[in-house]
């Protein structure tokens, strides 16, 4: 074989290998934006966690692997209602039973995880499980489990107790939704709990109203305030 031919089968050899070096940076990348989507906040917990980001990512894939082996299915209209119908009942009894209520509440979202199929005998398992389809809320379900922990002990405070059922709501709602809905099941973005009096079936500050949204009543008593101000003037 010529000097030539050896040049020539060297510079095949190092183009081949440049070629499989960037396909796989690439993949490797699309891989990362894909676990990034999915997973959301959960994603960045879990490289933390972790000695590397690789180890990490394998861990994600791994979850992935268990999630499509689970038969995870959605509630009936009626289970949603008879859910949504309890869980009012349990925000009502906030106000003069407020740790029983909490307690209530991861009770209550647990028989509702196992309905949809999800395993729920160990905490940290449903926590990796639920990361595939909620990771964006289970932040959410976290603080609350541990605010609830505290509360048998009667350790946490009437505020903590009233975030810890913000934060189960949260979990809550995701998991009641209906199929093909914003948010079920999909990992893609939610919108902040809501708040409300724990009377009214919600927990917090009732919004105020904004300024635009009036009646027409209003509106028109309103612009013929102005013309009579212009002829005054």
């Amino acid at each position: 074989m010529s000097a030539d031919t050896l040049v020539w089968v060297a510079a095949v050899v190092v183009a081949v290998v440049a070629i499989v070096a960037v396909g796989y940076a690439v993949l490797r990348q699309r891989r990362r934006h894909r676990l990034r989507d999915r997973f959301g906040p959960e994603y960045d917990r879990t490289v933390r966690e972790r000695e590397n980001r690789r180890e990490a990512e394998q861990e994600l894939l791994a979850r992935e692997q268990r999630f499509d082996s689970l038969d995870i299915r959605p509630l009936s209209p009626e289970a949603r209602q008879a859910y949504a119908k309890k869980w009012t009942e349990v925000q009502e009894r906030f106000v003069d039973a407020p740790g029983f209520s909490v307690t209530e509440a991861d009770q209550l979202v647990t028989s509702v995880m196992a309905d949809r199929g999800y395993p729920t005998e160990d905490f940290e398992q449903r926590i990796a499980d639920l990361s595939v389809a909620h990771g964006r809320t289970l932040d959410h379900y976290r603080k609350a489990h541990e605010i609830s922990g505290r509360a048998v002990r009667q350790a946490a405070s009437t505020e903590e107790l009233r975030q810890a059922m913000v934060h189960y709501r949260a979990l809550f709602e995701e998991l009641l939704e209906a199929p093909g809905s914003r948010g079920a099941d999909d990992g893609s973005p939610r919108n902040a709990p809501r708040s409300g009096s724990p009377r009214n079936g919600s927990l917090g500050e009732r919004p105020e109203r904004p300024s635009h949204d009036r009646s027409p009543r209003h509106a028109e008593a309103g612009s013929g305030q102005a013309r009579e101000d212009t002829r005054t003037d």
